[in-house]
């Protein structure tokens, strides 16, 4: 009955959070219980995972700047809080907006029906112990939530003594959170082979990637240079993807730089990497969306494996025997589904993984094909899904700009020291004299030699001279329309200068302005055009 409903009135969801939750509950979990998803890839979603804000894993080996790091974004020490040399963060600190500061142990969180935790409860005590949420008023924690993660150790013997499967839990975390950023410190580059694990088990959310060389401050020009291409090629064998991962560069925490050969670089990058953070809660409802339907494609795989297993083992004897033998040719199994209902050999889980999943399971009691499930996930991804997307493009544009807001954001949006004031076309915003007229003598040589009648030139005239800059005719043509600022198909003395100004501009690195700022308005043309 409901899922006639669904069909028929596109207004049933009131928001695309509950049009998510709706969907899951009524669709794709009856599939993933029927065909045990969750004992072999990950915990049946709750509500919470629909409604919590966008979170920020951070992940890296010891000392790398994880937790100074956050201190830097939110300007404020949080509950539970460790910074040290030494490996100091042993446990899994969910940093989250609260209106009293406190911390919550783990074993209390995973009870908590309003937070995003309550699967975490499978990983065990061992694990429990080891987590908490440190809860604070921060403007930043309004608009996202940050994962502290222990600094990752080198050596078989701390994974050892660990207790809980360290790489599991951080892959729990990477299917639930917007953006995963890993850590390297440029001083000391090396990757152990646990966080080469970590990195293979996050290897499906490469594009939730992005990749921090703190600390490069410490080290001159010539030596970042080297360490970023060691860590770019370190990268390379471990992710093994074609495409490169973005790396940061820069000195996350509120210190002077040791080295500050490279301070126009670091700002850029952390501009780079501020403008990407605070893009997360407008794309949260585009991540839950797009995470849905990977889901549900692993859980399609999932039903026909296992119906395809039940349907080979034997009703009566040999099952053991059987089963041995469906294990041993799973991979011909999964070449047989891939041509038969043609899926992507990208959809299926691995194969070594799956296949020391399925030693411990009853084939007996896996359930055949069941075509109506199947079906109902079909619709949801050919139909529902696609009304959600439209329903995402609404929200965006009737909600108003969200973006991170506070702590550091606070200091590169405006005055003097936000990022590119001062700079390119932004030189002179503050000064009172036009800026421009500083090398004015310089262009107007060179515009009295192109033989200007009533002291102006042609387009033809300036075009031979502004062609010398060997910019594209596309950039020249943009230069033109904001240098012709009264629009009559001429250049004077003073457009003509402002014409040169924004060619060294371009060639100096910097953008163009979509429209000419009020202080590079020639002053005989200020106050009569607008710019």
């Amino acid at each position: 009955m409901f899922r006639k409903n669904l069909k028929k009135d596109p207004e049933l969801f009131q928001n695309v959070s509950e049009g998510l939750r709706r969907l899951y509950r009524t669709k794709l979990f009856p599939l993933e219980d029927t065909y045990r998803f969750h004992d072999f890839h990950s915990p049946a979603l709750e509500d919470a995972d629909f409604d919590n804000k966008p979170m920020v894993l951070l992940v890296g080996q010891y000392s790398t700047g994880k937790t100074t790091f956050i201190r830097h974004l939110m300007e404020q020490d949080f509950p539970g809080m460790r910074i040290g040399p030494e490996p100091t963060t042993d446990s899994f600190i969910a940093v989250m907006h609260g209106e009293q500061e406190g911390v919550i142990p783990g074993n209390a969180l995973v009870v908590d029906p309003k937070k995003p935790f309550r699967k975490l409860n499978a990983f065990g005590n061992a694990f429990l112990n080891r987590f908490m949420c440190a809860q604070m008023p921060n403007p930043v924690l309004e608009s996202i939530s940050i994962i502290d993660t222990p600094g990752i150790l080198s050596g078989e013997k701390q994974r050892i003594s660990r207790g809980y499967d360290f790489a599991a839990v951080l892959e729990w975390f990477a299917e639930r959170v917007d953006r995963i950023i890993l850590l390297f410190d440029a001083h000391k580059l090396d990757i152990s082979d646990e966080f080469s694990e970590v990195i293979r088990a996050l290897k499906n959310h490469e594009d939730k990637m992005r990749v921090v060389l703190n600390k490069a401050d410490q080290i001159s020009t010539q030596q970042l240079m080297r360490v970023y291409g060691a860590l770019m090629w370190s990268l390379g064998k471990i992710i093994n993807t074609p495409e490169v991962v973005r790396v940061y560069i820069g000195s996350f925490w509120a210190q002077p730089l040791l080295v500050p050969d490279n301070r126009k670089l670091f700002e850029a990058e952390e501009q780079d990497l501020f403008v990407d953070i605070q893009s997360l809660p407008r794309n949260a409802a585009l991540r839950k969306l797009n995470d849905l339907i990977k889901r549900a494609r692993l859980a399609k795989v999932q039903a026909y494996i296992i119906s395809s297993l039940k349907k080979e083992m034997p009703s009566v004897f040999g099952k053991d025997t059987k089963k041995k033998e469906l294990i041993a040719n799973l991979g011909e199994i999964y070449h047989k589904i891939e041509k038969e209902h043609q899926i992507s050999p990208g959809d299926f889980p691995k194969l070594d993984k799956m296949q020391e999943l399925l030693n411990g399971q009853d084939f007996t009691k896996f359930a055949s094909l069941k075509p109506k499930l199947l079906e109902a996930v079909e619709d949801m991804l050919a139909n529902d899904i696609a009304r959600l997307m439209a329903m995402v493009r609404q929200e965006e544009a009737t909600m108003p700009s969200q973006t991170v807001k506070g702590g550091a954001f606070e200091g590169t949006m405006s005055g003097p020291f936000g990022h590119g004031y001062g700079e390119g076309a932004s030189e002179g915003i503050d000064e009172l004299e036009w800026v421009v007229g500083r090398d004015k003598p310089t262009y107007d040589e060179i515009f009295y030699t192109l033989s200007p009648i009533n002291g102006k030139v042609s387009g033809a005239a300036a075009k031979k001279e502004l062609v010398k800059s060997k910019l594209p005719n596309t950039v020249l043509g943009k230069i033109w329309k904001l240098a012709d600022v009264d629009k009559d198909g001429f250049l004077d003395d003073e457009e003509f200068a402002l014409a040169n100004h924004l060619i060294k501009v371009k060639l100096e690195g910097h953008e163009l302005p979509p429209t000419l700022p009020e202080h590079l308005v020639p002053p005989s043309k200020r106050g009569t055009v607008e710019a």
